[in-house]
């Protein structure tokens, strides 16, 4: 267990000040879950399929319940997790009727022969594999339905509005992606991130997260990434292999997130966040928006933050 390491995060964006205790309470609750897993002696790649599962059921977050609305007023998530072991991959993309996006995506890693499913073709997938189906109206909060109303209302655009949270840049801004990284007691790393993507989006939108190197990366020799904020802009940059690469040429996590998101920023204007491991148990969180939820354990120590610059410390 010495070596073990797990963190989590809740989306990098500007979050109001009375979602903030709900979040951070959310991810270290996602945090212990993924932690049992490797605890128990389990994999990398079910702990952060725990995690993200936990985060998944959480509706403070974007991601299965909690899923935000298209423009259209439907819901369409995307999930993605990755082996870094053997650099297997699964995603999921506009998907509407999936309790947990996170377990199809698992499913087809590891029972097909393909690494990303769609829409209809996805869903039918996991109607034939026995996960969870539901009514997409029940993976919608009351919150959710207002944010839609109010984006019909004033029509604003999906890069200025980000679900109503923040209209200028500069700020930072970004939605609630979930993800999570972990290092397991053999060495193994895996990565997982889920979302309901953007009030406003246009229906078949899909973005960065069910993308391997864009959503999340992993790879045993290197690291694992996990990442989150404004898909598009994540999507051309390339922010989790870019930063896979920065520790790959020797940087720590932590300068290589803090590289690959100012790269990001420089390239095409974008803010986010993301989590990191690197094969030594070396890890960070770091993020360009206001703020970001996250959780990580290691040892016996359970560490979280959400505001820059922030660490709480306890026991798990």
């Amino acid at each position: 267990m010495d070596k073990c390491v797990l963190i989590v995060h809740g989306g990098a964006w500007a979050i109001p000040s009375d979602r903030v205790e709900a979040s951070k309470e959310g991810v270290e609750k996602a945090a212990r879950e993924g932690w049992k897993q490797l605890s128990q002696g389990g994999s990398a790649v079910s702990a952060v399929q725990a995690a993200v599962t936990a985060l998944e059921d959480n509706p403070v977050f974007d991601a299965g319940y909690g899923s935000v609305l298209t423009d259209s007023g439907e819901v369409e998530m995307d999930a993605l997790i990755m082996d870094g072991k053997r650099m297997r991959s699964g995603a999921v993309g506009a998907v509407s009727c999936i309790k947990n996006p996170i377990d199809l995506a698992r499913h087809i890693m590891d029972n097909t022969d393909h690494t990303l499913l769609v829409g209809k073709g996805a869903e039918r997938q996991a109607i034939l594999a026995g996960l969870e189906i539901v009514d997409p109206n029940s993976l919608v909060t009351q919150e959710g339905k207002e944010e839609w109303e109010t984006y019909k209302q004033y029509n604003s655009a999906v890069n200025s509005l980000f679900s109503g949270r923040s209209k200028d840049e500069s700020q930072g801004i970004g939605h609630d992606t979930v993800g999570c990284v972990a290092l397991d007691a053999d060495g193994n790393i895996a990565c997982a991130t889920s979302t309901g993507g953007i009030t406003g989006k246009m229906p078949g939108r899909v973005g960065d997260t069910p993308i391997v190197g864009a959503g999340g990366y992993a790879d045993n020799q290197i690291g694992g990434v996990s990442t989150t904020g404004h898909g598009e802009s994540i999507t051309k940059a390339c922010l989790a292999y870019t930063a896979i690469l920065n520790m790959e040429q020797g940087l720590s996590p932590s300068d290589a997130g803090q590289k690959a998101l100012t790269r990001m920023m420089d390239k095409v204007g974008g803010a986010g966040g993301l989590i990191i491991i690197n094969r030594s148990g070396e890890w960070c969180a770091e993020f360009s928006t206001q703020r970001m939820a996250w959780a990580a354990i290691k040892m016996d120590t359970i560490y979280s933050g959400i505001n820059p610059k922030e660490t709480f410390e306890n026991p798990v």
